[in-house]
């Protein structure tokens, strides 16, 4: 790739898409045949000629309230305008607070504390760390091993790949942390294929934490992180009581439960988060994606009283957690958070999203006689996932040719992982749009690589 001599020589280059390096994408077979999305409004994406496409993955799980939502492009806007930054180490701005204060307000239990940061993965590190630094604060240090799960997503950093279980996002990385073990992932396709919501079976898989237990003793273990609901991996809904057991469990032995709500939080199953509709109070919270409605990057955790208070102790003017980013709180993040926040409540989006569920669901599993490749579906909220039967030798094509379709194709935008299609709308999504989605975009879709 030829550059400039010198800084006077760069100009504009359009059409060239050498030289962004893109995250999670095959570079290669991007750019020879691109998918290139020039605007966006409410349930829809819009092509550089202009072609509608509507986005059946709510952008990466994270514009809940929709596309270019006027409330929300105001905030952002006012706010650039009157304040661009302000630090919030040993400052701080008013919308800071307020976001803080509604999040705090709109969780469950005592969950009364917002830390922000400005991803879903730094949201996991974060935890991570406060976990660590908690038991260290009463006086037991040796808490130091950390515990996630198999087929687990927990960001891209390196506390997030060493609890994760996603095999591609650890193997090229090295050690990663040291003192971390893994729960077994709780799908098993023989025992719940094509289940609505929380399969039956599976439950037990939350007493493998008392075999870890045995195996490092309690006194060893800092915390448990999982996915209320594993979303990366393919949509995996917690089987019926498994989570209730892990908090029984992670109680009795002292031990943190964190629950990783980026893509659950702010709606996605019915209520504000996971921790609601399962009715099961984690001791730290991470959020992300829908607390902006993806619109300017924004992430956070929400801590229990307890675990703030152990923090507050020692001389007032010292600073009790070394911990935090230069964007942590960032003003129009938060100003965008405060009227994501309005318009979820306002437009009562989580509700609207409990109600559509079952309709979602049954568009979902009609496709399940029309193709036979269809190993399984699975539905949970506004969520479902489509196993289709990999092509033999050529692992993650079909879904491949299958996401590249729907673009090019059949104007419909949605989310793949191996060989599973996932969807997940942003909650403003209509009947009518669901009709066609399940009706019209995504058979057509599915037609289109039938035969591979």
């Amino acid at each position: 790739m030829n550059k400039p001599a010198n800084p006077s020589e760069f100009e504009p280059t359009p059409n060239n898409l050498e030289a962004f390096w893109m995250g999670f994408t095959p570079n290669r077979a991007f750019k020879a045949k691109p998918r290139m999305i020039a605007k966006a409004k409410d349930m829809h994406y819009y092509d550089m000629q202009g072609r509608a496409i509507l986005d059946g993955s709510a952008g990466l799980w994270c514009t809940n309230a929709g596309h270019c939502r006027e409330p929300i492009v105001s905030a952002i806007q006012k706010s650039a305008a009157e304040l661009d930054f302000a630090p919030t180490f040993q400052y701080g701005h008013p919308k800071a607070f307020e976001l803080a204060t509604r999040l705090s307000t709109m969780a469950p239990g005592d969950l009364n504390y917002a830390f922000f940061c400005n991803s879903g993965s730094e949201a996991a590190d974060t935890a991570l760390k406060m976990a660590l630094a908690y038991h260290r604060a009463r006086g037991e240090g040796t808490r130091t091993r950390l515990i996630g799960r198999e087929r687990g997503y927990h960001g891209v950093n390196f506390g997030g790949i060493a609890v994760g279980g996603m095999v591609a996002n650890r193997k090229w990385f090295g050690a990663m942390l040291a003192g971390v073990d893994h729960l077994p992932h709780t799908y098993n396709r023989k025992e719940q294929a094509f289940t609505r919501g929380e399969p039956n079976w599976g439950a037990h898989l939350a007493d493998e934490l008392e075999r870890l237990v045995a195996l490092h003793d309690a006194s060893t273990i800092a915390a448990v992180i999982v996915e209320p609901m594993a979303g990366s991996t393919g949509v995996l809904p917690p089987p019926k009581g498994y989570l209730k057991r892990l908090r029984e469990l992670c109680t009795k032995h002292g031990i943190l439960l964190i629950f990783d709500e980026v893509i659950t939080g702010f709606g996605r199953l019915g209520t504000a988060f996971a921790a609601e509709r399962f009715d099961v109070l984690p001791d730290l919270l991470t959020f992300a994606k829908g607390v902006t409605s993806g619109t300017v990057p924004m992430g956070g955790v929400l801590a229990r009283q307890g675990i703030y208070d152990t923090f507050m102790t020692g001389p007032e003017h010292a600073i009790e957690l070394f911990h935090g980013y230069t964007y942590s709180g960032h003003p129009m993040a938060a100003a965008a958070g405060v009227a994501t926040m309005d318009l979820y409540r306002d437009e009562k989006l989580f509700e609207r999203a409990a109600k559509l569920e079952s309709k979602w669901a049954d568009g979902a599993f009609s496709l399940r006689e029309k193709f036979p490749m269809l190993e399984d579906i699975r539905t949970i909220g506004l969520v479902a996932a489509f196993d289709m039967k990999p092509i033999e030798g050529k692992p993650g094509l079909r879904a491949y040719k299958a996401m590249e379709n729907a673009f090019h194709d059949h104007g419909l935008l949605l989310r793949i992982t191996g060989d599973t299609i996932a969807l997940s709308p942003p909650l403003i999504i209509s009947e009518a749009q669901i009709d066609e989605l399940f009706g019209e975009n995504l058979p057509a879709v599915l037609n289109s690589v039938v035969n591979l």
